[in-house]
């Protein structure tokens, strides 16, 4: 036997039997994995559906032996939108780095929204809301929980926004314990006029800004009106008189469901408004706006039956989902102004 001969004898035979047989279970594994994560993202792509407020509140404040005093409803409200907002399908998604939340963006952007409403009440709170005047000193857990829903929303870690937002949410809890204790006359809720006025304030700038975005999903040429009004107009920077806006494409939809959250958390707040505002809006004959206010913000709240949020034209042969919500939104907040110049009437 040549040396040859001996080195044939020696190499191993390959078995493409067993190659066939790992790559097919590979490609099994990976299909699995996959199909996994179509389920969860069809899964979690999913918006809570609404609570009623009011029964919400009382059953919160049944389970610590307390009364739903005034202020209750609306601090509540707060409360468990910042709660749903981390307990709904598939938890916080805003600030995921692993499949399928971080493909996701329309469940993030509505989540944004939301913690935008979430924040701004937070602020009114402990600037309004809980106190007398300007001078007087500001509730102590009000001021933790504004600081705490003000975290970033995309930290994945160290600390991880769910756990700051949950920390505002148990902020809150004290505060809503401390306001329900008859023995605790320092924290308070002041329902008046001037105090819902500012609130209000806030919220038709929160809606005129997703309104205007809204509305250059299609593109538009717009004159600077910074200054209108003004004699002597002045600013820090020159701008040019006209400029074309337009939304990006592949954020359209990041806006439309971005403004989907605001309306959703609106939606509560005002319904919590009703019932703890009740007396100064009965005394603005204000109330039947208010609640035209919450019917065109339940009409925003409707089911998209598009798999794609749609941007044709004004007037042209698709739908332009944006513009319909621009409408409700545009509304809403025309009306929410009304509702100010009511209580800023004596």
């Amino acid at each position: 036997m040549n040396f040859a001969q001996s080195l044939k004898l020696n190499v191993p035979k390959l078995n493409f039997l067993n190659f066939g047989i790992l790559g097919s279970t590979i490609g099994g594994v990976v299909g699995a994995y996959l199909l996994a994560m179509l389920f969860l993202t069809w899964w979690w792509d999913k918006e809570p559906s609404q609570f009623d407020v009011l029964e919400v509140a009382a059953s919160r404040a049944e389970m610590n032996s307390v009364e739903p005093v005034i202020g209750y409803t609306f601090a509540h409200t707060n409360r468990e939108l910042a709660a749903t907002m981390l307990q709904k399908r598939g938890g916080f998604l805003s600030n995921d780095v692993f499949p399928p939340g971080v493909w996701m963006d329309n469940i993030p952007a509505w989540e944004f929204g939301v913690l935008l409403m979430v924040r701004d009440t937070a602020r009114s709170l402990r600037v309004d809301l809980a106190r007398t005047q300007s001078q007087s000193n500001e509730e102590p857990n009000l001021a933790e929980a504004e600081g705490k829903f003000f975290y970033d929303n995309s930290s994945w870690i160290f600390p991880a926004s769910e756990d700051e937002y949950k920390a505002g949410i148990e902020y809150l809890e004290q505060y809503l314990a401390s306001i329900a204790n008859p023995n605790n006359p320092e924290a308070q809720f002041y329902p008046r006029a001037d105090n819902l006025q500012r609130w209000l304030g806030g919220v038709s700038a929160r809606l005129g800004d997703i309104s205007q975005r809204l509305s250059e999903s299609v593109g538009k040429r717009q004159r600077d009106l910074a200054t209108f009004g003004e004699r002597n107009p002045d600013q820090s920077t020159p701008a040019p008189s006209n400029r074309e806006t337009k939304t990006p494409w592949t954020q359209i939809d990041d806006v439309f469901y971005e403004a989907r959250g605001q309306a959703w958390a609106l939606l509560h707040l005002l319904k919590a408004v009703e019932h703890d505002f009740r007396p100064v809006l009965d005394d603005k004959n204000a109330l039947p706006m208010l609640q035209q206010i919450i019917r065109d913000l339940e009409a925003t709240q409707e089911t998209v039956w598009s798999p794609v949020i749609l941007n044709g034209g004004g007037f042209g042969f698709l739908a332009n989902h944006s513009l319909v919500m621009a409408s409700y939104i545009s509304r809403v907040n025309a009306a929410i102004i009304e509702i100010q110049q009511l209580l800023e009437q004596g």
